[in-house]
């Protein structure tokens, strides 16, 4: 079992930046994959940005260039930077993990509102 918890989420106004944080209740090394998900109002959850295995990430097109995640493996935590923030990146976030097995975990989410 794995859970997850995110911080981080809020108000911005256009060309803001937030920092999203997902804790983990186990050591990142055990963890397959994992990442951000997104999901806006009236759309379907979309990938944002994911450690794959080993260091790799994945990024969404979107969000390339604006958004960094990363990772504080002492901490289990992964982060993600959100940078020059627009209207269109407003959604709830979401943290997913992944093992192995083929299991995976979802945190509670955490709502990012990008609004002036």
């Amino acid at each position: 079992q794995v859970q997850l918890v995110e911080s981080g989420g809020g108000l911005v106004q256009p060309g803001g930046s937030l920092r999203l944080s997902c804790a983990t209740s186990r050591s990142i090394f055990t963890i397959y994959h994992m990442g951000w998900y997104r999901q806006a109002p009236g759309k379907q959850r979309e990938l944002v940005a994911v450690f794959t295995s080993g260091s790799n990430t994945n990024y969404a097109d979107s969000v390339k260039g604006r958004f960094i995640i990363s990772r504080d493996n002492a901490k289990n935590t992964v982060y993600l930077q959100m940078t020059s923030l627009k209207p269109e990146d407003t959604a709830v976030y979401y943290c997913n993990a992944g093992l192995i097995s083929g299991e995976t975990y979802w945190g509670q989410g955490t709502q990012v509102t990008v609004s002036s």
